[in-house]
């Protein structure tokens, strides 16, 4: 089981690592407008996070979502009703 368990691990990290370097490199522009014109060390920083979350940024990008969404909390939804 407990092998299972690393194997598994290993494919996340093997696919998170794929999708990231493709991403990072070639779609992280179209899919937020404050990435655009940034430099290597920027993609570098953002590169670990899109490895680990990369089913999140997926889904995103096969949505064509071109903006990050809303946070939806008390205070924004306050500041929205005044």
């Amino acid at each position: 089981m407990a092998e299972l368990l690393v194997y598994a691990l290993e494919a996340y990290s093997a696919a998170g690592l794929l999708f990231a370097a493709m991403f990072v490199f070639k779609r992280v522009q179209q899919l937020d407008s404050e990435a655009q014109g940034s430099g290597i060390g920027f993609r570098l920083l953002i590169m670990p996070g899109v490895a680990a979350f990369w089913p999140l940024f997926l889904s995103r990008w096969l949505r064509h979502s071109t903006e990050p969404p809303l946070e939806k909390n008390p205070h924004r939804t306050a500041a929205s009703q005044s």
